[in-house]
């Protein structure tokens, strides 16, 4: 049988799911077949809440138990948006359970556990891949074009993902214990500025990096803490360079720069693109000119749009994101540059939160 559809199913009933209830529906190659959770009451729960709101054609079954939706017959991919620290454990079980997965970030704890999620992958002949959804944009697709022909080489790249959490975060929510999200907001957060900065570079490792934590929770019964503010820098063998800041201290922000030979990009929703029909960036060349005592600087920006949903319809980054995977899926085929850019990026971060540790010294990143 030539199978048309890829038929998914959910590994938990996480927030980012509900998001990702839509994203499978809107993807024209993707079906929801199940939801699992340890509670069934939960999943049924959560999938009458979803279905309310972005409805399936067919209502996905809710499935008590991880193992449960593993072990079914009619399921290709899954989609695991378990919390970090149980990330390893179930990655590798769906591999052999000959499911090919699209795992949240970050894929693991540490890069020693990401080269074991993408080991068994490769074992069992499975697609990996993370849940990066503005890799799958038209706008990052268009924009390289843009890096190569307008903004020339990269001299320094600026990234910053923000947002202020309210005073019960530190006590209530996941990303802030330790043990379930021990990277905190470095992993939450700063792995989109690192993955934006390593696209931005061609997928060029850094040659050495530098971390610092400004913030953080106080130690759990573990001894760990989880940091809320951090900032990096990252230089090139080329000697480009590039600065990031992630925290859930500040106000919202998710905005890029790039600064190259000839121009500026800037992409002030590099994340989430903000709401509407369009997606937006910014191409600068500015143009100083000194006449007699008259000193000019002429802003020479060009706001360009191009005809993208933001988010939640067909063709919006987080649903292309399905439809890609899903083709890789159905082909029967596996693309190792997905796994391969988890890595980096895992291994950047790792590097970072390194130096952190140390006092910000620099740390060899390889």
């Amino acid at each position: 049988m030539n199978q048309t559809v890829c038929r998914w199913g959910i590994l938990g009933a996480a927030f980012i799911a509900r998001k990702n209830w839509q994203s499978i529906r809107d993807a024209e190659h993707a079906m929801l077949v199940a939801v699992a959770s340890r509670d069934l009451k939960r999943v049924e729960a959560f999938i009458n809440e979803c279905q309310a709101s972005a409805p399936h054609e067919i209502v996905p079954e809710a499935l008590e138990g991880y193992e449960a939706l593993l072990a079914r017959a009619d399921i290709d991919a899954v989609y695991i948006p378990l919390p970090t620290g149980l990330r390893k454990e179930w990655v590798i079980k769906a591999a052999r359970a000959g499911k090919h997965v699209l795992v949240e970030k970050p894929v693991g704890c540490d890069a020693q556990e990401v080269a074991e999620i993408i080991a068994a992958c490769e074992e069992n002949n499975v697609q990996l891949m993370d849940g990066v959804m503005f890799m799958h944009g038209q706008r990052l697709k268009h924009l390289r074009q843009v890096m190569d022909q307008d903004v020339g080489t990269v001299r320094h790249i600026a990234s910053q993902f923000s947002f202020k959490a309210d005073a019960a975060f530190q006590k209530e929510n996941i990303r802030a214990q330790s043990e379930l999200e021990p990277l905190g907001c470095l992993g939450d957060l700063g792995w989109y500025c690192l993955r934006f900065t390593l696209w931005a570079m061609n997928e060029e490792s850094p040659v050495l990096v530098t971390g610092k934590i400004h913030s953080e929770t106080e130690p759990a019964t573990n001894g760990q803490s989880v940091p809320l503010a951090f900032s990096g820098t990252l230089t090139f063998a080329n000697g480009a360079l590039a600065s990031f800041h992630c925290c859930f201290t500040a106000a919202h922000a998710q905005w890029a720069i790039v600064s190259g030979e000839n121009a500026l990009l800037q992409v002030s929703d590099f994340v989430l693109p903000f709401s509407g029909a369009s997606t937006r960036y910014s191409l600068t060349k500015s143009n100083f000119i000194l006449d007699g005592c008259r000193a000019d600087m002429h802003a020479g920006q060009q706001t360009e749009s191009l005809p993208e949903p933001s988010n939640n319809a067909s063709g919006s980054q987080e649903s292309e994101l399905f439809e890609a995977f899903s083709k890789l899926a159905l082909s029967k085929k596996t693309d190792p540059h997905w796994p391969r850019i988890s890595l980096l990026t895992q291994k950047t971060l790792d590097a970072c939160l390194k130096s952190a540790l140390q006092g910000s010294v620099p740390v060899a990143c390889h």
